[in-house]
């Protein structure tokens, strides 16, 4: 089965992360796939903009695969967040405009997903947030990315914390740029998108340049405090240790 589903729809596609059973999880496949698929966009004249969402009606993405990181020693920490930033770098590297649709809750890397993207659509009751120190790993790419979105204190809330907050918060501090229904969220992302993708593509790839201009050293720097202390992490024991209790939570259920 594939984790990563397109679909054209005339000038807007839609790439759908595809492991609902895993409330779409971010995993290994999905750091491959996912940006293999936007290069085939970019290449494509007849795509004009990208809506990513994620399959069936949980989750756009519950964030990593914790099976899968729970497995992970300090000598896979390299590898991983390479491969996780080449996602992210992929989605930042679509010179057509990218929209978010948040079908569902948006957590860690699934949320971090959505923030890479241009603009993001939600629903009042989304849940959404950086929980990562809650699985014993340090929040680095997730603080660091909110840095260009929240002032340091509310950054620092999400990031310390590991707290979920709803879609209507999310709006009200700007990490989701247009709210609607829950059942309309796919609808509302394909508008925005039509509607960027009605502009002259020279103005909006040179504004997107220029974007990605201004935040490119932030943004490389965000590879190397990654390795560096999610090493760390998995030196200390702690994310095995937690990962491995929630797992174990979870099968009871």
């Amino acid at each position: 089965m594939a984790v990563v589903l397109v679909e054209k729809l005339a000038e807007v596609a839609i790439v759908r992360l595809n492991r609902p059973e895993a409330m779409n999880a971010v995993n290994a496949e999905i750091r491959r796939d996912l940006p293999v698929e936007l290069a085939r966009l970019e290449a494509d004249p007849a795509v004009r903009a990208v809506v990513i969402t994620g399959a069936g009606d949980r989750a756009f993405s519950s964030g990593q695969d914790l099976e899968e990181a729970a497995a992970y020693t300090a000598a896979d920490v390299d590898d991983w967040f390479t491969r996780a930033h080449a996602m992210f770098s992929a989605i930042r590297a679509m010179n057509k405009p990218t929209v978010a649709a948040y079908n569902g809750v948006a957590a860690g890397a699934g949320y971090q997903v959505g923030l890479y993207c241009d603009l993001r659509v939600g629903y009042p009751e989304l849940k959404i947030g950086q929980p990562e120190v809650k699985a014993g790993l340090g929040s680095i790419l997730g603080s660091s990315q909110m840095m260009w979105h929240l002032p340091i204190g509310l950054n620092a809330q999400l990031s310390l914390t590991g707290e979920f907050i709803s879609g209507q918060r999310a709006y009200e501090i700007g990490l989701v740029n247009y709210l609607a229904p829950r059942a309309e969220v796919l609808a509302r992302a394909l508008e925005v998108a039509r509607l960027l993708a009605g502009h002259p593509p020279t103005a909006l790839r040179l504004t997107k340049e220029r974007l990605r201009e201004v935040t490119q050293a932030e943004f490389d720097d965000i590879l190397v405090a990654a390795k560096k202390y999610q090493r760390r992490a998995y030196e200390s024991g702690e994310p095995q240790k937690q990962m491995a209790a929630f797992l174990a939570a979870r099968s009871k259920k």
